[in-house]
């Protein structure tokens, strides 16, 4: 068929020795994987077309961009994903992440987040199966998103997407366990950026956490001890730009207190309020995190944070929450009955 000998030569073209040649058939498929169309028509040659686009990341940018781009547009099509973790996309992915003077680090975070929208793309970025290696592509991600944040540089934030990715694999339990080994400090590492200047980031971090409160039956020792930064992180954003008073803050910790009584920036996104609420309702639907949670003095926060909130979905999460404590006297409660 015509439309197949076109896209034979165009693999053929990005095979060449020629840098112009590989330029000009690397820069038709990007143009096409811009359209439903154009995805449609080069997802019936998948499986030869990815394997010369995956190696022309490694050319220079004038290549290697318009490469990671046509690459970042298929694997938003479910059926192309499944060929691209089969010829090794993810394995070539966080190869070329974080190479110096590389210009698609950012190309490459989002190909990944594309890739572990499906189960079987995050269990291949976890790298399930082998002990030696589970969880170390997701430590080096976690590495460069938390070296390199927005706030540090006027620049484009080239990582700010491994926060989506972290949301994609604590999906899964395996996922999970991983973000929770306190050994690995994974946890600890990415809920400073719950007060980034990326919206990306602060909801990742809120949805990763969220995630991770699923299993708090399990898992509530590996989440109570990263405490002295996980209820920072959950409590903030939440409680607007009100300055508490001495009464309020002299019965929480320290990491609490100071913050709530000076002048801060309101967390302005409402999905980052609505996430940050719901991992404290998964959090104290358990009996140790609910006695956590009053030894912080956490009830108080909620109460005056429900006052100031306008939107209508996060008072609604706020008010699954403030259900779970109904009927408590203001300091650590005995008498607190999980509800089924």
């Amino acid at each position: 068929m015509a439309v197949d000998k076109d896209l034979e030569d165009l693999v053929s073209f990005l095979k060449s020795p020629s840098p112009n040649l590989k330029k000009a058939a690397v820069e038709i498929v990007q143009g096409l994987s811009g359209t439903d169309e154009g995805v449609q028509r080069l997802a019936t040659y998948a499986k030869e077309l990815l394997p010369p686009l995956l190696q022309l990341l490694s050319e220079p940018e004038e290549i290697s961009k318009p490469a990671a781009e046509a690459l970042v547009n298929l694997s938003q099509d479910v059926a192309i994903v499944d060929h691209l973790i089969q010829v090794g996309a993810v394995e070539r992915a966080m190869e070329l992440i974080g190479k110096p003077s590389s210009k698609i680090n950012k190309l490459m975070v989002m190909l990944l987040v594309n890739i572990s929208n499906i189960d079987k793309g995050a269990t291949r970025l976890l790298q399930e199966g082998d002990e030696k290696l589970t969880g170390l592509n997701i430590a080096k991600l976690v590495r460069f998103f938390s070296r390199y944040s927005s706030s540090e540089r006027g620049g484009e934030d080239e990582y700010e997407h491994v926060a989506n990715i972290l949301v994609n694999i604590t999906r899964l339990q395996s996922g999970r366990k991983v973000v929770l080994d306190m050994s690995r400090g994974i946890l600890r590492q990415i809920l400073p950026q719950i007060d980034s200047r990326s919206v990306i980031r602060r909801q990742g971090v809120a949805g990763t956490v969220r995630n991770c409160c699923f299993d708090a039956e399990t898992n509530l020792p590996s989440l109570l001890l990263a405490s002295e930064f996980l209820w920072p992180a959950l409590l903030l954003p939440l409680a607007g730009k009100r300055v508490y008073t001495e009464a309020d803050t002299a019965k929480m910790p320290l990491e609490l207190a100071t913050p709530l009584s000076q002048d801060r920036e309101p967390e302005t996104d409402p999905k980052v309020r609505v996430e940050a609420c719901e991992a404290i309702y998964l959090l104290v639907l358990q009996e140790g995190g609910r006695r956590a949670f009053w030894a912080i003095n956490g009830p108080r926060i909620l109460e005056l944070s429900y006052e100031d909130e306008e939107d209508p979905q996060v008072m609604e999460a706020f008010e699954r929450v403030g259900a779970l404590l109904v009927g408590g006297s203001g300091t650590e409660e005995e008498e607190e009955k999980p509800q089924s």
